[in-house]
């Protein structure tokens, strides 16, 4: 199967006041297109830092990460900029979301970035702003919306554009667990119908339970893996 993600020995420092804090230890792993996989660990496992460096947000401090074939660290800002606007979708903790734009205006940014015509992506966010249960507050700003309802719109803009990849910190952390759910299941179908490949990063059981692949991690390092069959996981 195709490759999606493939990372080899990263390692990623922290150094304060001479103090320096290994956050990734060797971690070498690979990602095949259209996996539905959970990174889990304790807070300061790496689990954050690895999706940073995979989405090319943060640089490693050594070793390499390659994303559908393209290892990051050689590529250009620009071009870094172009891959997370075409090819990965992001939901962030900490939603990330433009205070001045409204839920329908930041779910449909990216698709406004790659010239999507305006009456195309506002039926499009409008259709996913529906899904995960936002219906009718579609022109309030994020102020305006609760945490929960924020990560929603986080979640829109992530996978208004049909990523070939999303990557997911703690995507259901601020959400009911009824919601969470419905979140789960609308991006497992997006997986399955669209082939779109999902790493989370979570301390969730659900996501954990939903998962067709999960990473443990530990003070920066990969303790175990499990790949369950089609059979033992939630449908």
């Amino acid at each position: 199967m195709k490759e999606m993600v493939q990372t080899q020995n990263l390692t990623k420092d922290y150094g304060q006041d001479g103090v320096v804090t290994r956050a990734l230890r060797g971690v070498t792993v690979t990602l095949a297109a259209g996996e539905f996989a959970a990174m889990a660990g304790p807070s300061g496992s790496g689990k954050s830092t690895l999706l940073n460096i995979i989405g090319g947000l943060d640089r490693p401090t050594s070793g390499t990460a390659r994303v559908q074939g393209r290892e990051l660290s050689g590529m250009s800002g620009s071009a870094l900029s172009r891959l997370r606007r075409d090819n990965i979708g992001f939901i962030f903790q900490a939603y990330n979301l433009i205070p001045v734009l409204t839920a329908l205006e930041n779910a449909e940014y990216v698709l406004m970035l790659q010239g999507v015509p305006s009456r195309k992506r506002e039926e499009r966010v409008r259709a996913i702003l529906k899904e995960v249960g936002l219906e009718g507050l579609e022109n309030r700003f994020p102020r305006q919306l609760s945490g929960g309802q924020q990560q929603r719109v986080a979640i829109a803009r992530a996978i208004a554009s049909e990523p070939s990849l999303v990557l997911a910190d703690e995507p259901t952390a601020n959400v009911d667990s009824k919601t969470a759910r419905s979140l789960l299941k609308l991006m497992r179908r997006l997986n399955e119908e669209k082939g779109i490949t999902f790493l989370f990063s979570t301390h969730d059981q659900a996501v954990m339970k939903e998962a067709k692949r999960l990473i443990l991690l530990q003070d920066g390092q990969i303790i175990h893996e499990d790949h369950r069959e089609e059979e033992n996981y939630s449908r």
